[in-house]
């Protein structure tokens, strides 16, 4: 939970607020005589909060507490609010002049509902978004740039599987991707085949071995995204089910007076089965 969210109330209980109101009151406290706390914030120290912030929205939209999604959203709202605020301080930017921004750019970026243009798939509509983009970056005079690439607008700040993800989505989009997932299913052996080499070498590099344990995550991303499934997503799910599952062996173990590092593997094994049975059973 971020440290911006400093007290809870009930939403229900409090009278109509306007979006307006929400600004204003970021703006109250970066004043001068406003939140020390929130004062001292930059661009810097808000990155780790919006970041955990998108997160806990995703986990409470996967969850389908709607109540929760709810007060995650007005979170990540107020954080984009703050950066604003800060612009608006150092004379870059405001509130108003983003809102405008998107809404112009989401409008022409999607000439087949405000336009004359047709798209009736959305592979129709992707294909459309990165040509668009590419006539903004020639109008913008980068045209040029020997650097100027199709993956540039995928940050590097990403977390690895999603970044993974986004340029391998974006490549795609452009026609460079696998015809069929089976030919990603060969490549997986092939990687799976030179992880296996260079683990079993007499000397074994450890690099080398890093190196290729990377390429074999980069190909069960593009399994993920090639079956239609979001692999960050994906990895959460399978990490909380985890914890779930984990969680179950450490309370049995408790109830018989014992613990994980008291029990053998097949012990836990046999308790790990035990609560995948629950599941499938609930489910």
């Amino acid at each position: 939970m971020s440290p911006l969210r400093s007290f809870c109330y009930s939403a229900d209980a409090m009278p109509e607020t306007t979006f307006q109101d929400l600004v204003e009151l970021v703006a109250r406290l970066r004043a001068p005589d406003g939140c020390p706390w929130d004062r001292e914030q930059t661009y810097a120290t808000l990155g780790p909060m919006l970041v955990e912030e998108a997160y806990e929205v995703i986990d409470a939209a996967d969850s389908g507490d709607w109540s929760e999604l709810r007060d995650e959203l007005g979170d990540i709202l107020f954080q984009i609010l703050f950066y604003c605020q800060i612009a608006t301080e150092e004379d870059h930017f405001n509130i108003d002049q983003t809102i405008a921004r998107v809404h112009e750019k989401m409008t022409r970026r999607h000439p087949h509902v405000f336009g004359n243009a047709t798209a009736e798939t959305s592979a129709e509509v992707l294909v459309n978004w990165e040509a668009i983009k590419a006539e903004e970056r020639k109008a913008s005079g980068k045209k040029d740039d020997k650097d100027e690439s199709l993956l540039n607008g995928v940050s590097s700040k990403l977390p690895a599987l999603f970044e993974a993800y986004q340029l391998t989505t974006k490549a795609a989009r452009v026609g460079f991707d696998w015809e069929r997932i089976e030919d990603v299913f060969a490549k997986l052996q092939e990687e799976l085949s030179e992880v296996r080499a260079e683990i079993d070498r007499p000397e074994r590099v450890q690099a080398a071995v890093a190196d290729e344990i990377g390429d074999l995550l980069f190909v069960v991303t593009n399994i993920a995204r090639q079956a239609g499934v979001e692999p960050e997503l994906a990895l959460k799910s399978a990490n909380r089910k985890f914890r779930r599952r984990f969680h179950h062996v450490e309370t049995r173990l408790r109830e018989r007076g014992s613990s994980c590092g008291e029990s053998t593997l097949a012990e836990m094994d046999a308790l790990w089965n035990e609560a995948k049975e629950i599941e499938r059973r609930a489910e």
